[in-house]
């Protein structure tokens, strides 16, 4: 896959992603996970999961980083990156979006948006998002 990042933005990307773990909330699962993403404008936003003792009143990091970017006026989705694992270390697999985050992410990401999972800035998959959403339901879909 030819991707459409730099590495500066890729590895800024992770950082962030990395980072945002220890905004998380998972008092339950112990199960960090954090979220960054690059809108078009260049802008970043991220995102912990969210946690709570009702667990469909969780919010997953993909969603809270794409609500923060949504409700700064940022529609469009350039690149993510996505790293997780249990608390107290760092990740030891990939995380990848579950599929209600593919679905909020679809409505918001541009046609060549970059998906990278991350265990470190050093070990990480680069994927294009629709890869990973295959045949989308978009609002294309519903017109």
């Amino acid at each position: 896959m030819k991707s459409t990042l730099n590495d500066r933005e890729k590895q800024e990307l992770i950082r962030k992603a990395l980072e945002a773990r220890r905004t998380a909330y998972a008092p339950y699962s112990h199960f960090l996970v954090g979220a960054a993403l690059l809108a078009e404008d260049g802008s970043f936003y991220q995102g912990g999961n969210i946690e709570n003792a009702s667990y469909g009143a969780t919010n997953c990091a993909e969603r809270t980083a794409v609500f923060k970017a949504v409700s700064d006026g940022k529609h469009k989705i350039q690149a993510m990156a996505v790293a997780g694992g249990m608390e107290g270390g760092d990740p030891a697999d990939y995380a990848y979006p579950c599929g209600i985050c593919r679905q909020v992410i679809q409505e918001f990401a541009a046609e060549d948006m970059v998906l990278i999972v991350a265990k470190s800035d050093a070990d990480y998959r680069e994927f294009l998002f629709k890869e990973l959403l295959p045949c989308g339901f978009g609002g294309e879909s519903i017109q």
